[in-house]
């Protein structure tokens, strides 16, 4: 059974949460403000987190940017009232999996949830050799299965799930141009997004750690006006 926490700090929208959720089979465990969620992130291990945006004590943002700093690569999904572009955007920069608007559909949310849930437990495609068991690329050697990065000077790194699951899907595709938009698509479960930006950005992440000249890159190719490419 999946465990999940649902970090909300109006009363209502944390009970009915917390209900359907439950309704569905999961384990739910919830948090009143940020400063609280905070805490049980840090101490405790989850499946997933259902975190509000606007909340008292510290914002979802700043919980987020938290628990990942901290090494803590749980999918995060953010709520919020807001709907404005670059609200979205630094939600994902930060390291969110999803987002999504109030007012919003429960059964949505579910289905979003449980989508995130298929993706974050699926094993590696073994029809792909270039990801069975640790990989390494430049300085970065990875496993997909246990989610751990070791790099060759700075030894065990922490990476956000999203950062693993853009390399997993660039090095499945070894050798072949990999657009923003496909990225976003099937890594992020969109079919649109207000912009690429939040791609080149776990791309300049990934190539931080991966590469010995992050800016004269060898291993993740830029194909201008086209995307990225590995090649190792």
């Amino acid at each position: 059974m999946a465990k999940i926490l649902v970090v909300e700090d109006e009363p209502n929208m944390q009970i009915g949460l917390k209900d359907n959720l439950e309704f569905e089979q999961f384990n739910v465990q919830v948090a009143k403000d940020g400063q609280e969620g905070l805490d049980i992130i840090l101490s405790h291990s989850f499946d997933l987190i259902i975190l509000d945006v606007m909340m008292p004590k510290m914002s979802g943002f700043d919980v987020c940017k938290a628990a990942r700093k901290n090494g803590i690569s749980t999918p995060i999904i953010f709520l919020t009232a807001k709907g404005e572009e670059i609200d979205k955007v630094l939600g994902l920069e930060l390291g969110a999996d999803d987002y999504m608007t109030k007012p919003f559909s429960i059964r949505e949310l579910v289905a979003r949830v449980k989508a995130i849930l298929r993706r974050t437990e699926a094993v590696p495609d073994s029809s792909s050799n270039q990801t069975e068991g640790p990989v390494t690329i430049g300085n970065l050697t990875v496993d997909f299965t246990h989610y751990t990065a070791n790099h060759t000077s700075d030894g065990e790194l922490k990476m956000s799930h999203k950062e693993y699951e853009v390399l997993h899907y660039l090095l499945k595709r070894k050798g072949e141009v990999v657009s923003r938009y496909q990225l976003l698509e099937e890594v992020w479960g969109y079919e649109s997004q207000p912009t690429t930006r939040t791609v080149d950005n776990f791309i300049l992440k990934l190539r931080q750690k991966i590469e010995e000249n992050p800016n004269n890159p060898k291993f993740i190719i830029t194909v201008h006006g086209a995307g990225y490419k590995v090649v190792t």
